[in-house]
Protein backbone atom coordinates (compact mmCIF):
# COMPACT_ATOMS: atom_id res chain seq x y z
CA UNK A 1 0.00 0.00 0.00
CA UNK A 2 1.39 3.64 -1.00
CA UNK A 3 1.19 6.04 1.24
CA UNK A 4 1.46 8.71 -1.03
CA UNK A 5 -1.52 11.10 -1.37
CA UNK A 6 -3.79 10.71 -4.59
CA UNK A 7 -3.98 13.70 -6.72
CA UNK A 8 -6.58 14.55 -9.20
CA UNK A 9 -6.18 13.85 -12.81
CA UNK A 10 -3.94 16.58 -14.41
CA UNK A 11 -5.23 16.02 -17.84
CA UNK A 12 -8.73 16.58 -16.44
CA UNK A 13 -7.33 19.59 -15.00
CA UNK A 14 -5.52 21.03 -17.59
CA UNK A 15 -8.34 20.76 -19.97
CA UNK A 16 -10.65 22.58 -17.52
CA UNK A 17 -8.31 25.37 -16.95
CA UNK A 18 -7.27 25.58 -20.61
CA UNK A 19 -11.70 25.90 -21.06
CA UNK A 20 -11.36 28.63 -18.57
CA UNK A 21 -9.17 30.13 -20.30
CA UNK A 22 -11.04 29.50 -23.11
CA UNK A 23 -8.06 28.26 -25.10
CA UNK A 24 -8.64 26.02 -28.06
CA UNK A 25 -5.30 23.13 -27.69
CA UNK A 26 -3.90 25.25 -30.67
CA UNK A 27 -3.56 28.07 -29.00
CA UNK A 28 -2.46 26.98 -26.26
CA UNK A 29 0.35 25.40 -28.12
CA UNK A 30 0.72 28.59 -29.86
CA UNK A 31 1.00 30.25 -26.47
CA UNK A 32 3.47 27.62 -24.86
CA UNK A 33 5.79 25.81 -27.65
CA UNK A 34 4.10 22.75 -26.51
CA UNK A 35 3.03 20.47 -30.07
CA UNK A 36 -0.65 20.36 -30.26
CA UNK A 37 -0.83 16.37 -30.65
CA UNK A 38 1.15 16.33 -27.70
CA UNK A 39 -1.09 18.40 -24.97
CA UNK A 40 -4.08 16.43 -26.58
CA UNK A 41 -2.30 13.38 -25.23
CA UNK A 42 -1.07 15.17 -22.02
CA UNK A 43 -5.21 15.99 -20.99
CA UNK A 44 -6.10 12.40 -22.30
CA UNK A 45 -3.61 11.47 -19.49
CA UNK A 46 -1.52 9.19 -22.20
CA UNK A 47 1.58 11.50 -21.46
CA UNK A 48 3.03 12.91 -18.38
CA UNK A 49 4.66 15.84 -19.04
CA UNK A 50 8.02 17.06 -17.35
CA UNK A 51 8.02 20.11 -14.73
CA UNK A 52 9.42 22.13 -17.80
CA UNK A 53 6.45 21.53 -20.07
CA UNK A 54 4.12 21.93 -17.08
CA UNK A 55 5.80 25.24 -16.10
CA UNK A 56 5.25 26.36 -19.80
CA UNK A 57 1.77 25.33 -19.63
CA UNK A 58 0.99 27.11 -16.47
CA UNK A 59 2.73 30.55 -18.05
CA UNK A 60 0.72 29.63 -21.27
CA UNK A 61 -2.51 29.54 -19.01
CA UNK A 62 -1.71 32.09 -16.61
CA UNK A 63 -1.93 30.14 -13.62
CA UNK A 64 0.21 28.61 -10.62
CA UNK A 65 2.81 26.28 -11.90
CA UNK A 66 2.61 24.89 -8.58
CA UNK A 67 -0.76 23.75 -8.52
CA UNK A 68 -0.25 21.93 -12.04
CA UNK A 69 2.63 20.43 -9.95
CA UNK A 70 0.34 19.15 -7.39
CA UNK A 71 -2.04 17.96 -9.92
CA UNK A 72 0.79 16.01 -11.62
CA UNK A 73 1.63 14.58 -8.25
CA UNK A 74 5.34 16.44 -8.55
CA UNK A 75 4.56 18.77 -5.15
CA UNK A 76 2.44 17.65 -2.01
CA UNK A 77 -0.42 19.80 -1.65
CA UNK A 78 1.19 21.24 1.84
CA UNK A 79 4.63 21.94 0.01
CA UNK A 80 2.59 24.05 -2.28
CA UNK A 81 1.44 26.14 0.76
CA UNK A 82 4.51 26.88 1.39
CA UNK A 83 5.12 28.35 -2.01
CA UNK A 84 2.13 31.03 -2.54
CA UNK A 85 4.14 33.29 -2.32
CA UNK A 86 5.82 33.37 -5.25
CA UNK A 87 2.29 32.66 -7.51
CA UNK A 88 1.53 36.34 -5.76
CA UNK A 89 5.06 37.54 -7.34
CA UNK A 90 4.24 35.69 -10.71
CA UNK A 91 0.87 37.36 -10.90
CA UNK A 92 1.78 40.44 -10.41
CA UNK A 93 4.99 40.31 -13.19
CA UNK A 94 2.46 38.73 -15.15
CA UNK A 95 -0.09 40.95 -15.28
CA UNK A 96 -0.13 42.37 -18.91
CA UNK A 97 -2.34 45.48 -17.59
CA UNK A 98 0.46 46.92 -15.28
CA UNK A 99 3.21 49.06 -15.90
CA UNK A 100 6.66 48.44 -14.80
CA UNK A 101 6.14 51.48 -12.53
CA UNK A 102 3.46 49.51 -10.95
CA UNK A 103 4.44 45.91 -10.54
CA UNK A 104 7.68 47.20 -8.82
CA UNK A 105 5.40 49.09 -6.42
CA UNK A 106 3.18 46.25 -6.00
CA UNK A 107 5.56 44.14 -5.12
CA UNK A 108 7.59 46.22 -2.89
CA UNK A 109 4.70 46.53 -1.04
CA UNK A 110 4.08 42.93 -0.74
CA UNK A 111 7.85 42.43 0.42
CA UNK A 112 6.69 44.70 2.97
CA UNK A 113 3.65 42.78 4.56
CA UNK A 114 5.70 39.45 4.24
CA UNK A 115 8.53 40.52 5.88
CA UNK A 116 10.65 40.52 3.05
Amino acid sequence: MSSKIPVPDLGGYLREQRQAAELSIRQLADRTGVSNPYLSQIERGLKKPSAEILQSLAKGLRISAEQLYVHAGILDARDEELTDGLDVRAAIKADPRLTDQQRKALLDVYASFVGE
